[in-house]
Formats: C-alpha cells, structure tokens, sequence
C-alpha cells in the first residue's frame, strides 16, 4: 500500500504541474513563465518541477506529446480507419479538428511565437504538426481505399489539401484574421472539402 500511495502521490504531482505549465505558458508566454511560477501554481518545489519535466522545454514537449498520443487520438484514428461513408468522414475529421483547435489553440499561439526563438519548441511544435498531418494521412488514404477521390487526385494530394484546410495556422487565418466563428469555419470546410476531394 504505502507504494501504491507513492505512485497516486506522484502522478498527481505530475499532472499539478503539467496543469500548472499549460496555464502559464497560455496566459503569460512561454518566455515570460519561470520554472519558479510553475512550481508555486503547482505547489511544489522547483526541484521537483526539473525532476518531474526537466524544466520548461520538457513540460511543453511532455503536454504535447501527451496529446498527439493520447486514447482519445487511438480512438479516432480507429474511427479514421473503419469509415465507410466519406462525407461523413470529412465531416468527422472536420468536426475533430475544430474541437482539437478550440482545446488547444491558447496553448499553440504560445508555441508558434516562441519557436523561431527556442529550437526545442520548434521541436514540440513539429512534433504536434506530425500528430495532425498523421490524422490527415490516414483519412487520405481511407478515402482513397473507398474509391472516393475525385479524378486527379491521389491519397498524397489529399493528404496535403486536408492539411492546408485544418492545420492551425489555417484555422488561426479564418478565425483571426478574417473573423469567423468555430461554427462558420465548420460549415464552411464541410461545404469546401468534399467539393475539392470526392468525385461526383
């Protein structure tokens, strides 16, 4: 029992920090967030906070990398690959990806401003980008499985239109700079992606 209790204490000191780094990083930046300020949201010693993530840049990776490898994502990646009708997978995938962003869009604003500074959060942001890119590629290559792909258009080009639609900087694009809602955005793509990528 008493390891047990010790193995309970020590995933939620993790998790207390992990929660703690994410906060942080959004509202203030990643630059401007001191190990110290993680450590006193999370109520620990800044000791255990390099011990726990190995200081800012392991934190960011670790949430990151948590994410792109998450149940949720093994799921849906399932889902992907069981699809039968493809404009309801375009539509899944569209959905998932406007969750997706609105979940982690705080955080990845963050990310995208201090990678050309911090090659390890360039790291993590590539690492995010692989994650996604992945789920484009396996919903590709399900439609291209299903005969689905309008002429001309093989998995590969799919993969990259499905990328250039519901990458972040894309979702950033219509959302910052043009206005537009989650919900005008969804109905837009849905409207836009079978149109570029299912034969008719």
């Amino acid at each position: 029992m008493p390891s047990a209790r010790r193995a309970e204490y020590a995933d939620q000191t993790r998790r207390a920090i992990l929660e703690a780094a994410r906060s942080l990083f959004t509202d203030q930046g990643y630059f401007a967030t001191r190990v110290e300020q993680i450590a006193a949201a999370a109520r620990v010693a800044p000791a255990t906070v390099y011990a726990v993530g190995g200081g800012k840049n392991g934190l960011l990776r670790t949430l990151i990398e948590s994410a792109v490898t998450s149940d949720e994502n093994a799921r849906i990646f399932a889902e992907i690959e069981a699809a039968t009708d493809p404009e309801r997978l375009i539509a899944q995938v569209v959905g998932v990806s406007r969750t997706k962003f609105g979940q982690w869009s705080a955080l990845m604003r963050q990310v995208v401003a201090a990678a050309p500074q911090e090659p390890a959060v360039r790291e993590s942001m590539e690492i995010a980008h692989a994650g996604l890119r992945n789920g484009m590629r396996l919903t590709a290559e399900r439609l291209a499985a299903l005969g689905a792909l309008r002429d001309g258009v093989d998995a590969a080009e799919a993969a990259d239109i499905l990328w250039l639609h519901l990458c972040n900087a894309a979702y950033f694009i219509r959302t910052d700079d043009l206005g537009w809602s989650l919900d005008k955005s969804e109905a837009w793509l849905n409207a836009v992606l079978p149109r570029e990528l299912l034969r008719r």
